[in-house]
């Protein structure tokens, strides 16, 4: 092996998948093909109403796709190899392979916190300044945002990928996770991986908190500019419902984050089931609350799935009063009022 330029004695990793919790890897295997079902049906109706509906063309919507294509990576990257594990019992990973999959699901991870805040600053934008909405987030621009996160992603994980792969590893080859996280497969290493879990503990902390700190202050600016008018029990509800997902995807990364580095304080199991519950979870609630919540979404999903019904009650009588009040459109359906 004196030629291999990783520097490793072994060609594949083995992942033990819930350690402690060998007995349960049955029923948990049930609720994680539970979530990635309901994941992949929630983000691909998204995907297929803003793909078929050419009246869904607004950044707030393309930023709604970026999200689900990221949902659907981050959750294909983790649970079909996790179920393999737990069910099949194929636990064995090429050694490459297994570090394309971490690159991939921290890659992921980045580039939906980098969407998320990108929809926190269109909706701060739609509701603070509408008269230069269209101005601002032009359809160029909104494609360069999502570019931008992506390349954020991807350039602040090679080096972390780079610098794991580049340590030695002659050691037990069994990752005590369902997948190839970073921190457990840096354990395997004959070296101590300190230059790698410095990189991570310092870029995640500043990444995580910089956009956290300005998705609150985004929501904050939008509560302020919408109390005491009539729209503010809707605004409430919907960034309250906004940030509980933000909650969502924030707290339990950063908890895993710093499980990993004080690995005495949490159970193992309890790490590895919360890490895995924050790539996936969020993945189903998303479509549920940034799209199924959006009237025009859900009307456009009810149009393509039941076409004859919803025109049909597109005639009755309550149509013409919410036409009337300038929130219909000559439509089957009546589209979104303003934002």
């Amino acid at each position: 092996m004196a030629s291999d330029p990783f520097n490793r004695s072994f060609s594949s990793f083995i992942l033990v998948g819930v350690p402690g919790l060998e007995a349960f890897h049955t029923c948990l295997g049930v609720l994680f093909f539970c979530i990635y079902v309901l994941a992949m049906v929630g983000n691909g109706a998204v995907l297929l109403v803003l793909g078929l509906d050419k009246a869904l063309q607004a950044p707030s919507h393309r930023f709604l796709a970026m999200l689900a294509v990221t949902d659907v990576v981050m959750a294909t990257c983790v649970v079909p190899k996790m179920l393999a594990v737990l069910w099949l019992g194929s636990a064995e990973i090429g050694f490459v392979a297994c570090f394309a999959q971490m690159f991939l699901v921290h890659s992921a991870t980045a580039q939906e916190s980098g969407v998320l805040l990108a929809m926190a600053v269109d909706r701060y934008v739609a509701v603070c300044h509408p008269l230069r909405y269209h101005s601002l987030l032009t359809g160029r621009a909104t494609v360069g945002v999502g570019v931008a996160a992506a390349l954020r992603a991807a350039l602040a994980m090679a080096p972390l990928a780079a610098l794991l792969a580049a340590l030695p590893y002659c050691g037990p080859r069994a990752v005590p996770h369902s997948y190839c996280e970073h921190m457990a497969v840096g354990g395997l290493a004959c070296a101590a991986p300190g230059p790698a879990r410095l990189y991570s503990v310092a870029w995640s902390s500043l990444t995580v908190g910089a956009d956290a700190a300005l998705i609150a202050a985004s929501y904050g600016l939008i509560l302020r500019a919408v109390r005491g008018q009539r729209s503010c029990r809707k605004a409430l509800s919907t960034c309250g419902c906004h940030l509980c997902v933000v909650l969502l995807f924030y707290v339990p990364g950063i908890v895993s984050i710093y499980a990993q580095q004080f690995s005495g304080a949490v159970a193992v199991h309890t790490q590895v089931l919360l890490a895995d519950l924050y790539l996936t979870v969020p993945a189903v609630l998303n479509p549920l609350v940034y799209s199924a919540r959006s009237r025009q979404i859900r009307r456009a999903l009810l149009r393509a799935l039941l076409p004859g019904r919803v025109c049909a009650r597109g005639r009755r009588p309550w149509l013409s009063r919410h036409a009337h009040l300038g929130e219909g459109s000559p439509s089957c359906l009546p589209s979104e009022s303003r934002r």
